[in-house]
């Protein structure tokens, strides 16, 4: 029997986002089995499996141990040094078929709600407006073809969606294979 999972700020369901999942397997760092392990990245020159238990993440000594980090700091720079080792040290990272990135919003990282298609967009209109834009700004002129592109999210591109932990906006980027 494993005890309730930590709480992680900036990823507040990594069971749902397919991050941390049930398994018999010992974590790398504590060597215990507790039920739960982590699947997602780790960066490390290390040779690890990265395979810790989210206990091992919550406390950072799973990073620590390795010299790693679950995340990249690309795209954190605007925020403070406590967040940046919380989110990149301290935070089950994500799956993602390019690589992954956290986003911030009122000068904090945003929390990883998980990845989404078109439908899970149309019901945060504020999400589907700030990736509209964020969109035609790289290079998307034509609003047909941007259309068409998002409403067929989840096939070979998918959302990672994002609530800002300060204000509760929604932010997103694509995610294409």
């Amino acid at each position: 029997m494993s005890a309730a999972l930590p709480f992680f700020r900036y990823h507040p369901d990594p069971v749902a986002s397919g991050s941390i999942r049930r398994a018999a397997e010992p974590c790398a760092c504590c060597r215990r089995d507790r039920g739960w392990i982590y699947t997602a990245t780790f960066y490390t020159a290390s040779e690890v499996g990265a395979r810790f238990c989210p206990w091992c993440i919550a406390d950072g000594s799973a990073a620590e141990r390795f010299s790693g980090e679950f995340a990249d700091s690309a795209g954190l720079e605007a925020v403070s040094a406590d967040v940046l080792h919380e989110v990149t040290r301290r935070t089950p990272g994500f799956h993602a078929w390019q690589h992954p990135h956290w986003l911030v919003h009122c000068r904090t990282a945003a929390a990883f709600v998980g990845e989404v298609g078109y439908a899970e967009l149309a019901a945060r209109p504020d999400a589907l407006t700030q990736l509209r834009t964020e969109m035609r700004l790289h290079g998307w002129r034509d609003d047909a073809q941007l259309e068409q592109f998002l409403t067929h999210l989840g096939e070979s591109a998918t959302a990672m969606l994002f609530q800002c932990t300060v204000c509760g906006t929604h932010l997103a980027y694509v995610d294409a294979s």
